[in-house]
């Protein structure tokens, strides 16, 4: 015996309010929903169906199981055949196909009176010859063919107007939607959970750092206070009236979907500040899970923010930072090997000195929560206290008593200058010397400190021989000298290395 139940349909006006749905959604535009559906079965074969389901779910994730089951040692109550996801939604371009060979009606504009009566001249009448096709060029990508149109006895490409269909909506998919086939023993009404993976949601972090006019144009350790905010994006292809909502942060490993075209949403802007709740995080797994802890709604292309995070005293340390090669990496390298161009790293040398904020991610600085990756920006009171914008840069994903290090420009008023001033190559003793002179100039009316950043690619095996400073070594290729400049002022390094093979 065959029992159609249709879950939640959206045709009925009659139709109770759907039920909350959970959302875990991650950084990687993809999120877990979960809702419940109420199955009214009968012994045999039943056909379920609901649409309430995202235009972008994810077909093989779904699961549907019964809620009072759950230890899956248990023998089912009832056992799914089959599944179906059916997502072809009505479209202009699918009726158009649909009528091919048929004559419709194209309105321009306004095409009807007051009183529902068409006006004449509004409107022409076409023969749909073609109706649009999408095909896939595998160096194009897709590629989308005009429909033919015949009017008056002439054919065109392209619509003369929009089209008017028939009102009947009889075999018109409306929304997605999934059905099963479940077959049971017995009579039974059963309370399950429909779960599956959606494409189409994402969020991320923002902080917004606001320091005062004190050290602002000085290193050194600053007071300033934290916001921060995540933005929750729906492009998912659904609305959710109720839901509950969660945020995985970590770098969870999911395979990409093909691209394609995906469904175009109306496009909504809201901005929900929520802080009557607070927003609480805790560890799970090897990631950390953010929980809003209320119910909201979130709309088709809706845009929502919550703050998260607020913290005031925070101190902030600025550095400076000179690259003078930016060259971290020798191509070709071979191990054991020494490269004898004498050029190496000396093109296009910088002189721009970068600003370095760091931010200690601990209780000590009103802080020490993990802290999920996104954009950092900074801002400081001008001595009017209006708030001016420094620089913004991506943080990762910092866990707590970790440091947030955040480049926010280059300085102004320091610069640097590298010239490499000898260069020694002596094959028979396989080793070979260079000599390299830094200045940094610093027109601040106080002094600054500077850490010179020096890479040693040219070969594995090097010694510095002489140094005008001490430095610190980063790792097998990198080193720094932290330098101080005087106001007004400058300050060179100078350094000899070997290299030997």
């Amino acid at each position: 015996m065959l029992f159609s139940a249709a879950v939640a349909a959206a045709q009925q006006p009659s139709a109770p309010e759907p039920p909350a749905t959970a959302l875990t959604i991650y950084n990687d535009n993809f999120a877990v929903a979960r809702t419940t559906l109420n199955l009214d079965l009968h012994p045999g074969l039943n056909s379920v169906e609901t649409n309430q389901v995202t235009n972008l779910l994810e077909p093989d994730s779904v699961v549907l199981r019964d809620m009072g089951q759950p230890d899956a040692s248990q023998k089912p109550s009832f056992r799914i055949l089959e599944q179906n996801y059916e997502s072809a939604v009505v479209t202009q371009d699918w009726l158009l196909q649909k009528y091919e060979g048929k004559t419709i009606l194209f309105a321009n504009g306004r095409f009807t009176d007051s009183d529902g009566k068409m006006i004449p001249g509004a409107y022409v009448e076409g023969k749909i010859i073609r109706g649009p096709t999408q095909t896939q060029d595998p160096n194009y990508g897709y590629q989308r063919t005009e429909p033919l149109i015949e009017v008056g006895g002439q054919m065109q490409f392209g619509l003369p107007g929009t089209p008017l269909f028939p009102a009947s909506t009889d075999g018109l998919l409306l929304k997605p939607a999934l059905r099963w086939q479940i077959e049971t023993e017995k009579a039974q009404k059963v309370k399950a959970e429909l779960a599956y993976i959606t494409n189409g949601l994402s969020w991320e972090a923002t902080y917004n750092v606001v320091a005062g006019t004190g050290g602002a144009a000085t290193e050194g350790a600053q007071k300033a206070d934290l916001l921060g905010w995540v933005t929750i994006n729906n492009h998912s292809g659904a609305d959710f009236p109720k839901a509950t909502i969660k945020l995985m942060a970590g770098d969870v490993a999911k395979i990409q979907p093909q691209k394609g075209f995906a469904a175009m949403g109306r496009m909504v802007t809201a901005q929900s500040v929520m802080v009557a709740n607070e927003v609480t995080q805790q560890a799970f797994d090897d990631f950390h899970l953010y929980d809003l802890h209320r119910t909201v709604s979130l709309a088709e292309g809706e845009t929502k923010q919550v703050q998260f995070l607020e913290g005031g005293g925070i101190s902030v340390e600025r550095h400076y930072l000179y690259d003078g090669s930016g060259y971290d990496r020798l191509d070709g390298f071979m191990p054991g090997m020494v490269n004898q161009t004498q050029n190496l790293g000396l093109n296009d040398s910088n002189p721009k000195v970068r600003i370095i904020e760091e931010i200690r991610n601990t209780e000590a600085n009103h802080l020490g929560i993990p802290l999920p990756a996104g954009r950092l920006r900074f801002y400081r009171r001008d001595a009017d206290g209006q708030m001016e914008f420094v620089g913004e840069s991506m943080i990762n994903h910092t866990p707590a008593e970790d440091t947030i290090k955040v480049t926010t420009g280059d300085a102004f008023d320091v610069k640097g200058a590298r010239r490499q001033t000898d260069f020694f190559i002596d094959t028979s003793r396989r080793t070979l010397d260079e000599y390299f002179e830094i200045a940094v100039t610093n027109q601040k009316t106080e002094a600054v400190t500077v850490d010179v950043l020096e890479h040693l690619y040219r070969g594995d095996n090097w010694e510095i021989q002489q140094k005008s400073a001490d430095f610190t070594k980063l790792d097998s290729h990198t080193i720094e000298f932290p330098v101080q400049v005087p106001a007004k002022g400058k300050t060179i390094v100078t350094y000899k290395v070997r290299y030997t093979w």
